[in-house]
């Protein structure tokens, strides 16, 4: 599952969270106008009356959020990341909860807009929750490819990690075995 950027060119783990994230710095976000206003961000017109809600894109958002113009009405990825580690924490020894293929990017996202204290804390959390991953896709990793059903648990970056822990775990056994299995 390796994304191609030219012929035979697969593009890196940054290249593809570049990518991602930029994608999702385009979807559209619902924002609250906290006044009335009418600008223009590099080519794109936003125009909002005070207590309106309105879609506009994230990147956009961020920019008229700065100067409190608009409140962004955002997902709080600090639950998003809690329930993910309590499911987490629930699965077996070698199952994965499913993560939705951005969430990382997203909780990334959310985490700058944070005090510096709790971006601290969100990053532990965040540590805690990709080390009981991270065990557990190197073992996935070992044992098979990527199906479609664990590609639906993985996140975008898990996924590229998954692949490559597996043709390197593959490359060793031949190394070892030949190519007998």
């Amino acid at each position: 599952m390796r994304i191609l950027t030219g012929i035979n060119d697969p593009m890196n783990i940054q290249d593809i969270k570049k990518v991602h994230t930029i994608g999702h710095d385009l979807e559209d976000v619902k924002v609250t106008f906290n006044r009335d206003i009418k600008i223009k961000v590099s080519d794109i017109d936003v125009e909002g009356k005070q207590g309106e809600m309105l879609n506009i894109p994230r990147w956009v958002a961020r920019v008229l959020e700065k100067d409190n113009h608009v409140l962004v009405q955002d997902t709080d990825m600090i639950v998003e990341l809690k329930q993910a580690i309590v499911k987490e924490n629930v699965q077996g020894e070698f199952e994965l909860a499913t993560l939705e293929p951005y969430f990382y990017i997203k909780l990334k996202s959310y985490m700058k807009g944070l005090e510096q204290t709790d971006s601290d804390k969100v990053g532990s959390m965040l540590k805690s929750l990709v080390r009981k991953r991270r065990g557990k896709i190197v073992h996935l990793a070992d044992s098979s490819k990527l199906t479609a059903n664990l590609a639906d648990k993985l996140t975008v970056e898990e996924r590229e990690y998954h692949n490559n822990l597996h043709n390197v775990s593959e490359d060793f056994t031949k190394q070892i075995l030949g190519d007998e299995k």
